[in-house]
């Protein structure tokens, strides 16, 4: 059984069919199911062509656009807003669009065809097929742009941090890597699907709606193109934080090797003289430990001013 299907009628109001029909009396037919319906290829089998009847039981789909007679194919994606899901693990909906009647089909919930839902409940649905494009279409990209709008602005905030060497790397960082090459996997098809939705010359689709289309088609390129930019600015923050941690690394083995190269002389005296055999100098002196530390000490003073010389202080 489907989720939902509602008669559009030309003014907007709808009514709820009692039958099984693909198409109704009114301007147009929603039909709104879920992928995991039982009865969804069945119904499928005995409404539709193979080819657009198995672009919507597709388990994975990437976005397209694609005429078929005189009807369009349509797979698009959206932001995750499921309770407890990643936004960047973006929700499918696969869409079969003609003159008379409206496909929709989903595996997880689409924020914006429950909106879209809640007008058609309230007879407020879009009147046409093309005006129902422009609405799902519309919700979708909203969604894409202010979920690029945060990455952005997280971005900033992990550029502005930068100004700080002792700022460590932001545990959100590879996320957020992550979560731009999961969005950009999926929309940059999705630009290419939307501006070919625009091209295909189709009745359904006349000039007005087609405009629209564009301008949202466009909305898409931009946040296209905004995401390649988080993606370069994401790997110089990682640079540059990399690039810090080497300094830090190096700074620490500099140190190291000065102390090394300093006290390695006086640890070979101080082994050199600790051994307990016969025959070592000054044991029976009183002043022979006065003079050991004094002769190290000034061994040290002159390692220090030779690795002055040679410019390693």
């Amino acid at each position: 059984m489907p989720i939902c299907v509602f008669d559009v009628f030309a003014d907007g109001t709808t009514e709820v069919p009692e039958d099984r029909e693909l198409t109704g009396p009114g301007r147009y037919r929603w039909w709104h199911f879920d992928l995991a319906d039982p009865e969804l290829a069945t119904w499928l089998e005995g409404v539709l062509p193979p080819i657009p009847r198995g672009a919507l039981l597709q388990p994975e789909t990437r976005p397209r656009c694609d005429r078929y007679g005189e009807g369009i194919m349509l797979n698009l994606r959206g932001i995750n807003m499921n309770e407890g899901q990643d936004a960047d693990q973006m929700v499918s909906v696969r869409m079969w669009i003609d003159d008379d009647v409206v496909i929709t089909v989903r595996m997880r919930k689409v924020f914006a065809i429950d909106e879209i839902r809640q007008l058609a409940t309230q007879g407020k649905a879009p009147r046409t097929t093309a005006a129902f494009i422009e609405a799902l279409v519309s919700r979708l990209t909203l969604r894409i742009q202010d979920e690029v709008a945060k990455i952005a602005r997280l971005t900033e905030f992990f550029e502005d941090d930068l100004e700080d060497d002792s700022t460590p790397i932001p545990p959100e960082l590879p996320e957020t890597r992550r979560s731009v090459i999961k969005l950009r996997r999926y929309l940059e098809p999705q630009r290419y699907a939307l501006h070919r939705l625009v091209e295909i010359n189709l009745p359904i689709i006349p000039e007005p709606d087609t405009l629209t289309l564009r301008e949202l088609a466009n909305r898409t390129t931009i946040a296209v193109e905004e995401l390649n930019a988080l993606q370069e600015r994401l790997i110089t923050v990682q640079d540059e934080h990399d690039l810090h941690v080497a300094r830090k690394q190096a700074r620490h083995g500099y140190v190291l090797s000065v102390a090394a190269a300093v006290f390695l002389p006086l640890g070979f005296l101080t082994g050199l003289f600790g051994v307990n055999i016969g025959g070592m100098p000054g044991i029976d002196d009183p002043y022979a430990f006065a003079i050991l530390c004094a002769s190290m000490a000034g061994l040290m003073v002159v390692m220090v001013l030779i690795l002055k010389w040679v410019r390693w202080l």
